[in-house]
């Protein structure tokens, strides 16, 4: 688990820390790209055009960089994970780029040219620069509008989670690979937040006799290979990372997730909480979790991945039966070792 530490912001506490003000709402556009879907019910368990609104909103603050800490921080190990390839890109997609947090990071050496996409067009506006030479597409990540084959790399960071369809997507992402190109993603996990959800749903309980969702459900890693593999990628990497945020308390922790334009929109969201309750739960969070100095952790798990579009020039497993050790004589390989240290 790594450490990061949070810029110091001016604490303050707010009911509407989880919806989004009147005011943003109605600068927003309402309307989603086209071909993304507005209906609500299982199989579109988030609202997205709740969540448009809320990227608009924390890309116009006067200071939006205050809160994109974390973003930049994953940006940079996307970047690293790239530069681990060697070879030169000449076309890049960025799904759900926002102000560009993976950008930054690159070099025109290693990526020629670049396209981010994101839902939000306040967040693609007020983009972070970079060398690259750069176009920005609004667009949902569900529904990108490129033709098959078209790009030698794709990367995505913290945006998929948000996604309803998350195998349409990946499916989308594989299908404008070109051959031998190569996805590097990353997603926040199953555990992100487990100290916020515990604390609210026990604060709930016991205020209000019954909790809802507050932090939005994650995929699991165990998912995540398999929801690859099945959209077409192979030779496939996924791995998992906890970066750890020390904060002065839960209303600051919630104060930056609205910033970072990550605050909760499931359609079976509860949009506000009772004072009492919300002060309950920031005493627990103190409780359970706090640490020595009075500042409480919040982890955000992330999940890596990578997954690349076949070519026949990309090394092939050995067909079966083809082996010429056994795995029986595995057993004999300690005493050989023992023999020749003697």
């Amino acid at each position: 688990m790594r450490g990061l530490a949070r810029p110091a912001l001016r604490a303050r506490w707010c009911r509407r820390l989880w919806a989004l003000p009147a005011r943003a709402a109605a600068a927003a556009s309402p309307s989603l790209p086209t071909g993304a879907s507005p209906g609500s019910g299982a199989l579109n368990p988030f609202d997205r055009r709740l969540k448009r609104k809320q990227k608009n909103w924390a890309a116009l603050q006067a200071e939006p960089a205050k809160c994109d800490y974390l973003r930049e921080e994953v940006g940079g190990r996307i970047a690293d994970r790239v530069f681990d390839i060697t070879r030169t890109f000449p076309l890049a997609l960025d799904v759900g780029s926002g102000r560009g947090y993976i950008a930054q990071h690159l070099t025109k050496e290693t990526v020629e040219k670049l396209i981010q996409v994101d839902i939000a067009e306040n967040a693609l506006k007020n983009a972070i620069e970079s060398e690259i030479p750069t176009v920005r597409v609004v667009a949902d990540e569900e529904f990108l509008p490129f033709k098959e084959d078209t790009f030698d790399l794709v990367v995505s960071s913290l945006s998929l989670h948000w996604v309803n369809d998350l195998p349409k997507a990946f499916k989308e992402i594989h299908q404008v690979l070109k051959p031998d190109g190569v996805f590097i993603g990353a997603m926040f996990g199953g555990d992100t937040l487990y100290e916020l959800r515990c604390s609210l749903q026990l604060a709930e309980l016991e205020r209000e006799g019954g909790f809802s969702p507050h932090v939005s459900p994650f995929t699991a890693v165990a998912d995540l290979g398999h929801l690859l593999s099945r959209a077409g990628f192979n030779t496939l990497t996924v791995d998992t990372d906890e970066i750890q945020v020390n904060y002065p308390g839960l209303f600051e922790v919630m104060e930056d997730l609205q910033g970072m334009g990550e605050s909760n929109c499931s359609w079976n969201r509860k949009p506000l909480l009772h004072r009492e309750t919300m002060l309950a739960a920031a005493a627990i969070y103190q409780e359970m979790y706090g640490n020595s100095d009075g500042s409480v952790p919040a982890t955000f798990q992330i999940y890596y991945m990578i997954g690349w579009k076949y070519h026949e020039s990309q090394a092939k497993p050995a067909q079966r039966g083809s082996a010429t050790v056994s795995f029986g004589d595995l057993s004999k390989i300690e005493g050989l070792l023992k023999r020749g240290k003697k």
